[in-house]
């Protein structure tokens, strides 16, 4: 499923025009984070309380639907029958192994949900530690976790 499918041609089209102008994105890239963002908030909707969270890519997209909040609040209404909150994690708390777990799981529930995941859109800014949990030199980009 394609998370466009989830909202009217016209709202993607202008949500899109939003991430590309803001973000200086050409609009191919800003439809495909338009429709990751739609895809992780249905998922999200199918798994309350998992703790799910988006890719800093995906969550561009995120915050544009919220901006236009009438539409957000009727998608949310529509799709999880409740109101999808955003709670930003506080800076300088983020534990890089752990975002990247929840990046994983986020993926595979998406895909569990039927939801088409641009593998690309999912990728987090590299902490080269050779530790082997998500970082440039992993062997596995996605730290162990495929999307």
């Amino acid at each position: 499923m394609e998370g466009r499918s989830l909202i009217s041609p016209d709202l993607f089209s202008r949500l899109t025009a939003r991430v590309s102008i803001e973000h200086d994105t050409p609009v191919e890239e800003a439809e495909r984070i338009m429709d990751q963002a739609l895809g992780f908030l249905y998922t999200c909707a199918l798994n309350p309380g998992a703790a799910l969270t988006p890719s800093p890519q995906v969550d561009l997209g995120w915050h544009q639907f919220i901006l236009h909040t009438r539409d957000y609040a009727a998608f949310c209404e529509a799709v999880a029958g409740r109101f999808i909150h955003h709670t930003p994690d506080e800076p300088g708390t983020g534990d890089h192994a752990a975002a990247v777990a929840r990046i994983g799981r986020t993926v595979q529930a998406m895909r569990a949900a039927g939801v088409t995941v641009q593998p690309g859109l999912w990728l987090l800014p590299a902490q080269c530690s050779q530790c082997y949990q998500g970082c440039a030199d992993d062997p596995s980009p996605y730290g162990g976790f495929q999307p």
